[in-house]
């Protein structure tokens, strides 16, 4: 989907785009059941369970062909260029009535990045409502970059409980529902969270961080792994993970493992 000008004009001022419509109805229900059936042949298997979660594209064909999407990249194109790399495909998920929640943070206060010409797509397979804990936005935060503080709180679904050391008006912040099949685009500095899902049903959501292929490392360390997924990289700062084959192969968890320790670091 090409975002209209005005669009444009939005997610520059205020860092956030939602809702935008991707798949209807009927393919949000398809991509869910595909998601909940890699799920459960993921479950059992700790290397399988994690790759599930972070960097899902690296290992398991259908995150791969999500990232590549052309609704998606079109949508994306109109933010960062036509030359796309996938960073990162994550997944989150809310159990019913868990206490489980995201704290306000700015992504790119972490990633390691040069700069900010980055982009996340959120796409909800399921209702993403205040009651599920939907995504909540500070409009306009991505302009400045805030001090963190790792809390390590245990609920926390982030990996340190990571949270931006001032205080957030909560009265000032906006609430992004989606919808099965919507998604919202959102800055790398924009400050953003989510609360807890007190509804009766599981919480969906995809991340997929898009970066242009002239974004570095900052600190000129070991190269991560992206995926070229539109476009092309004339740059060479990221390895270029080839597309899965099959799900789970024993070659592509070994070379998971490997970008993900490197990752891990850099966090």
């Amino acid at each position: 989907m090409t975002l209209s000008t005005a669009q444009v004009a939005q997610y520059d001022a205020d860092g956030f785009i939602s809702p935008i419509g991707v798949f209807d109805e009927y393919e949000a229900a398809v991509l869910r059941r595909q998601l909940e059936g890699v799920e459960g042949r993921a479950r059992g298997h700790t290397d399988r369970e994690a790759a599930f979660l972070n960097d899902a594209n690296w290992v398991i064909p259908f995150f791969d062909d999500l990232a590549r999407d052309p609704a998606i990249l079109d949508a994306v194109q109109c933010v960062i260029g036509e030359d796309i790399l996938a960073l990162h495909v994550d997944v989150f998920i809310k159990e019913p009535k868990s206490t489980q929640y995201i704290s306000w943070h700015q992504d790119l206060h972490y990633w390691g990045l040069d700069s900010t010409n980055e982009v996340t797509a959120w796409l909800a397979l399921s209702p993403a409502t205040s009651s599920s804990g939907c995504m909540r936005f500070v409009s306009g935060s991505h302009k400045k970059e805030f001090e963190h503080k790792d809390t390590f709180a245990v609920d926390n679904m982030l990996t340190r409980g990571q949270e931006v050391a001032v205080d957030v008006d909560e009265g000032k912040t906006v609430t992004a529902e989606l919808k099965p099949g919507q998604m919202s685009l959102h800055h790398g500095r924009l400050l953003h969270a989510s609360g807890t899902n007190n509804s009766p049903a599981r919480r969906i959501g995809i991340a997929i961080r898009y970066i242009s292929p002239k974004v570095g490392l900052a600190d000129g360390g070991a190269r991560i792994g992206a995926s070229l997924v539109r476009g092309q990289d004339r740059y060479g700062h990221f390895e270029l993970v080839s597309p899965p084959r099959t799900e789970f192969e024993p070659l592509a968890l070994r070379n998971w493992r490997r970008l993900r320790a490197i990752e891990e670091a850099i966090l």
